[in-house]
């Protein structure tokens, strides 16, 4: 099964901060109607991309699922390596909280 993780936004529009300032309502139009995002620039350089909201709460929402599963993944990984040489998770705590003192 293939995944889309990149929704089919537009290739997005790039402005400068001084454009984007100028045109506020135009640049969150294109992100909400057209779903365009625009980089924002300052001094030639890439600071900032408005999206629509909606797809900023996706791509977070598919944010935290992967690193779920690369927790996951690392926790069935060491389960599968036995528990030889390793420390709970309270004898850690009283280790960090002795190295801090």
């Amino acid at each position: 099964m293939y995944i889309c993780y990149i929704h089919c936004m537009s290739e997005p529009v790039i402005a400068s901060m001084a454009e984007v300032r100028s045109h506020l309502a135009d640049v969150l139009d294109r992100a909400r109607r057209d779903d365009t995002p625009t980089i924002i620039t300052r001094r030639g350089k890439q600071e900032a991309v408005v999206i629509d909201i909606h797809e900023y709460q996706r791509l977070s929402r598919l944010a935290e699922q992967a690193e779920e599963s690369w927790l996951n993944g690392l926790a069935d990984e060491a389960e599968s390596e036995g528990t030889a040489g390793s420390v709970s998770l309270e004898e850690m705590a009283a280790l960090l909280r002795a190295h801090h003192a």
